[in-house]
């Protein structure tokens, strides 16, 4: 098996592991808009799994999919297989690989510790603490400010690349002569769409910890989705975000099998 075999078939446990996680965190929210219950970010849809049937098997499987897909995008951020250097917009999406991969590789770490039962599952969203904790960690450090507004407009301008995807849905990534089905592009289309909603709102807590210097008003995933059910109509709002999430996390597996992707070969510099 070669390198660029090896490296497909792991972005692609990635993408299946991410839409398994996506179609639960989809299904709480969902749910969470009827009952009020807290809505669940990565890590409490995790910590659902490991109180399954075959729940420490699946989760062994997200780990290596987690880690999988960390290391694919790391790559891609290292490597640049697709020359985005050579714009800004390219750049930053550069920057948003990093970030994805280290929440990835974060992600991985969870999930093998709740597999091996290292760890103790955690429901609801454990990850809005993290959130503050690092946003805490930042401002206590010069240059920290900045720093974190730098995070903020990277999550803003992840949310309109999302929000441009869902627009646009042409999904051109896809293998194949011929454009993705029309009901597979409505799938991307709404769940890239309510992706972009999460990730504005994430980005607007992270910039609101920044200019008020208060970690606390940082937050992930679920103080995102908590944010929205806060809203008038919000119980509804909630509802049809969670489906949004879930119909991403069925893209996902899509993108598991069909999508076409190009990943980088290393040079290895050989001395004399």
């Amino acid at each position: 098996m070669t390198y660029s075999t090896r490296m497909t078939a792991m972005a692609r446990l990635g993408f299946a592991a991410r839409g398994l996680v996506y179609i639960l965190i989809g299904w709480l929210a969902f749910d969470a808009s009827r009952t009020g219950a807290e809505p669940s970010d990565n890590q409490g849809a995790l910590g659902s799994l490991a109180e399954t049937a075959l729940g420490r098997v699946v989760l062994g499987i997200c780990a290596v999919g987690f880690a999988s897909y960390a290391i694919w995008r790391f790559t891609e951020a290292a490597m640049d297989p697709e020359g985005r250097s050579q714009s800004a917009k390219g750049r930053l999406e550069r920057a948003a690989y990093v970030i994805s991969g280290a929440a990835n590789a974060s992600l991985s770490l969870i999930a093998g510790k709740l597999a091996l039962q290292q760890s103790r599952a955690e429901h609801g969203s454990p990850g809005d603490q993290s959130a503050q904790s690092w946003s805490g960690w930042l401002l206590d450090h010069p240059g920290g400010v900045p720093l974190l507004i730098t995070v903020g407009i990277i999550l803003f301008a992840t949310a309109f690349t999302q929000a441009v995807k869902s627009y646009k849905a042409t999904f051109d990534e896809m293998n194949g002569d011929v454009p993705a089905p029309a009901y597979v592009r409505w799938i991307g289309r709404i769940g890239y769409a309510a992706r972009a909603i999460v990730f504005a709102i994430i980005g607007w807590l992270v910039l609101s910890a920044a200019l008020h210097h208060d970690p606390k008003r940082a937050g992930g995933l679920g103080d995102a989705l908590s944010e929205l059910r806060s809203q008038p109509e919000g119980a509804l709002l909630l509802a049809i975000v969670g489906v949004g999430l879930g119909l991403f996390g069925i893209f996902s597996l899509v993108e598991a099998r069909f999508r076409r992707l190009k990943v980088a070969k290393p040079k290895i510099a050989i001395s004399a």
